[in-house]
């Protein structure tokens, strides 16, 4: 995944928010290329909301500058509104509108206006037309407010935790359609706590930790900063000399748990791990050997700032 051009659609520099003298955002800088699925992921109230809202023109900033295909959300909050589409964490519709009326409202609010019926099929809501919000599962207002991001074709989409709610079937679904959104011209603001929706959608990743930037970097460039890339697992026919393993070149991390040994290092540790095994006639039983992900990398990001 490739953006389309190097022009950025979003810039945010500097930004501050506050609130009641506690910094929920504080100095937070990316900017967003055209095309682009850009990702923001942290930890609860690490700021994620926080930073969207200001990007869609819902909170105003106390310091720093923001600009959506280089308009001012706030000052140019009407022309935003034309070429951004939003997801938001929370939202509500009154409980007696169908969804075929939230289409067809949402879809009136806009001058060029997507055919909100094969969106309502490609999200599963075709049957749900004449069903009144109120009646909706939790999953199935989650799939209906995608659809009101995206019925007025917008320019750029933001997203805020896109698939929760969403049973595995649904979310995978979801990410294919996000796919073909971009794929469409849509640049897209995600923000997620699910570490393989970012890991399989983001072209980039902003991991946002005590209201600051921790990393900036590709999903496999995030993962190559763990302090241990390959994982390592395997249950021991015998007990292994702890100093033995503590000395293994490479290694970033070991633990303990139900006789079962689990490593964090590079290759050279993995080929010295076997080395180990054969010297003292050791079987390594249900052996794993893997690369480190992206829960892996968020991890150690997060924590490298508790």
């Amino acid at each position: 995944m490739t953006p389309t051009s190097s022009h950025p659609v979003i810039e945010v520099s500097g930004l501050r928010k506050s609130y009641g003298g506690r910094a929920a955002v504080d100095g937070v800088s990316f900017s967003v290329e055209e095309g682009e699925i850009f990702g923001i992921l942290g930890p609860n109230g690490a700021g994620k909301t926080t930073t969207v809202e200001c990007v869609e023109g819902l909170r105003v900033p106390d310091a720093g500058r923001v600009r959506v295909t280089g308009l001012d959300p706030v000052a140019d909050h009407e022309q935003v509104s034309r070429v951004l589409g939003a997801q938001l964490q929370q939202s509500e519709l009154q409980a007696k509108l169908t969804v075929r009326e939230a289409l067809q409202l949402y879809a009136s609010f806009c001058p060029r206006p997507a055919d909100w019926r094969p969106l309502a099929e490609r999200l599963g809501l075709t049957d749900k037309l004449t069903s009144r919000f109120g009646k909706l599962s939790g999953g199935q207002k989650q799939r209906l407010f995608i659809a009101l991001a995206l019925v007025g074709n917008p320019r750029v989409v933001v997203l805020d935790e896109l698939t929760t709610g969403l049973d595995p079937r649904a979310r995978r679904d979801t990410w294919q359609l996000i796919e073909e959104v971009r794929a469409g011209g849509v640049t897209v603001l995600l923000v997620t706590h699910f570490m393989e929706e970012a890991q399989r959608l983001c072209d980039r990743i902003a991991v946002i930790d005590k209201g600051q930037v921790a990393a900036l970097d590709t999903p496999a460039g995030l993962i190559r900063r763990t302090a241990g890339s390959t994982v390592i697992g395997f249950t021991p026919s015998a007990p292994l000399d702890e100093h033995e393993v503590q000395a293994l070149p490479g290694l970033a991390s070991v633990a303990y748990k139900d006789g079962r040994i689990t490593l964090t290092g590079t290759d050279e540790t993995v080929n010295a791990v076997i080395s180990l095994l054969a010297r003292h006639h050791i079987t390594a039983h249900q052996l794993r050997v893997t690369d480190a992900t992206l829960d892996d990398a968020f991890l150690d990001l997060t924590e490298a700032s508790a």
